[in-house]
């Protein structure tokens, strides 16, 4: 989302850090790119103003331009002021300390609501607790089949009231919404469900009908959790859309969705400053895993460039259990790597994330990016797993088998060459000898140390 904004704050950034000495001027030049760069990302004009105003009064101060790292100062200001502009703390959830936690759940048809729903309940399930889902939208059938189908798929029970005949938005009245949502609420606390989710209904443009409608709803139920489920390529538009539901609602956080596609990223600058409400969480994805808590401090290390390797340990430490990492260490410390162990280890990584979510992760990624032609190997893998998909049981195991003709063989199976076979043996006999040399004596010692702690 941030990558062409990370690429001028790096280049602005980078002009300054090689200034031995700075000058009013060399900063009031490099604040100019960096208002450029913040207008470019869809950042509110008032908000990029304010930003700018506050860099410049502290970068000019005795301390930074007398200092012997100016540029370096610099940085951290303009990194202090991103972290700041989006929240300076990771924003939580308010868990109810009688439950069940009331969670309602806002939003614009098509901003991928009922799918946030879904992941939310997987996220607090992995923390052992108990969820219902409510299907809160009976005007349009298909949310509350949609819904269905994700409970089912994440054994989680949702509550939901099918009419004997379709809806529509004219014979749905509100008080029925009303009674839905007080309903799933009663079950959650009769049954003892940790947290109740609320799926309300949306709308292709708001209208006064579902504003009074979800505040009836909220006076009803009293929700600890009132979140707003905005589209991030929307850019300014959700920015607006949460200034009016919080003005009719009442928010308490906003999630944004299709944080993973081309969106400029001016919603999750500007989202906390316009309405005082946090970005609570990011969906990065269709998948019920696809949901990152979201933190301001290493959002704004990411726009700049310096990665976010926390977020990466998290994630690894998500993908691979503590089981899997003791088997991955028997499988290289008995020096029996095999093409399957390969296969395995393919899948974990994409499991984590794509090839350039993970490099963004990097200090540096961006650089690391351009290093490869502009862009991630993401074909490359795909062309890696399809060979060793073409190869039969015995082959992924001994790979000595692999003769001539086998190689025709794998290369027409996967579409590919014989020659990218033969790279691609060469490159696993290579991963082979740097295991094999790294689990000898000591190098055994420091990789299942590393193992452990993961």
């Amino acid at each position: 989302m941030f990558q062409a904004l990370s690429q001028k704050f790096e280049k602005i950034l980078k002009n300054l850090r090689g200034h031995g000495v700075l000058t009013e001027q060399n900063i009031a030049e490099a604040l100019k790119e960096v208002r450029l760069a913040l207008l470019e990302a869809d950042v509110n004009f008032k908000i990029v103003k304010g930003f700018i105003d506050r860099v410049r009064e502290k970068a000019v101060g005795r301390e930074v331009l007398q200092s012997l790292t100016p540029g370096h100062q610099v940085v951290k200001l303009v990194w202090e002021e991103l972290r700041d502009l989006m929240g300076r703390e990771q924003a939580g959830l308010s868990l109810s300390s009688i439950p069940p936690t009331v969670i309602m759940m806002v939003g614009l048809q098509g901003a991928g609501k009922t799918t946030t729903c879904g992941k939310l309940a997987r996220l607090f399930k992995q923390q052992g607790r108990r969820v219902l889902l409510v299907a809160a939208d009976p005007r349009r059938p298909a949310a509350g089949d949609q819904l269905a189908s994700l409970g089912a798929s994440l054994d989680v029970p949702v509550h939901r009231i099918v009419a004997a005949a379709p809806a529509s938005q004219g014979h749905v009245s509100s008080t029925e919404v009303v009674r839905i949502c007080t309903e799933g609420a009663e079950r959650g606390r009769d049954q003892g469900f940790d947290v109740v989710i609320l799926d309300t209904g949306g709308r292709l443009h708001i209208d006064d009908l579902l504003m009074d409608e979800l505040a009836e709803a909220k006076r009803a139920v009293g929700p600890q959790e009132v979140l707003l489920v905005a589209d991030a390529m929307t850019g300014q538009d959700a920015v607006t859309m949460a200034e009016r539901f919080d003005q009719r609602v009442g928010l308490t956080g906003v999630i944004l969705t299709k944080v993973e596609g081309d969106a400029r990223g001016g919603a999750v600058l500007s989202i906390r400053a316009a309405t005082g409400k946090p970005v609570k969480f990011l969906g990065v994805g269709e998948k019920p895993e696809a949901l990152e808590v979201f933190h301001p401090d290493r959002m704004a290390s990411r726009i700049l460039g310096m990665g976010d390797v926390l977020s990466l340990i998290e994630k690894a430490q998500e993908a691979y259990s503590r089981e899997q990492a003791d088997t991955i260490q028997k499988t290289l410390t008995a020096k029996t790597l095999t093409f399957e162990d390969f296969r395995e280890q393919i899948g974990q990584v994409n499991r984590m994330g794509s090839m350039s979510e993970l490099m963004g992760m990097l200090p540096g990624g961006q650089r690391l990016k351009e290093l490869a032609g502009g862009g991630v190997p993401e074909k490359e893998i795909k062309r890696v797993v399809a060979m060793i998909d073409s190869m039969t049981p015995r082959e992924r195991r001994d790979h000595t088998v692999i003769n001539g003709s086998r190689k025709k063989r794998i290369a027409r199976g996967s579409g590919t060459s014989v020659q990218d076979v033969n790279r691609l043996i060469k490159q696993f006999l290579t991963a082979r000898k740097m295991m094999k040399a790294l689990t000898a004596g000591g190098g055994r010692r420091q990789l299942a140390e590393a193992l452990r702690t993961m």
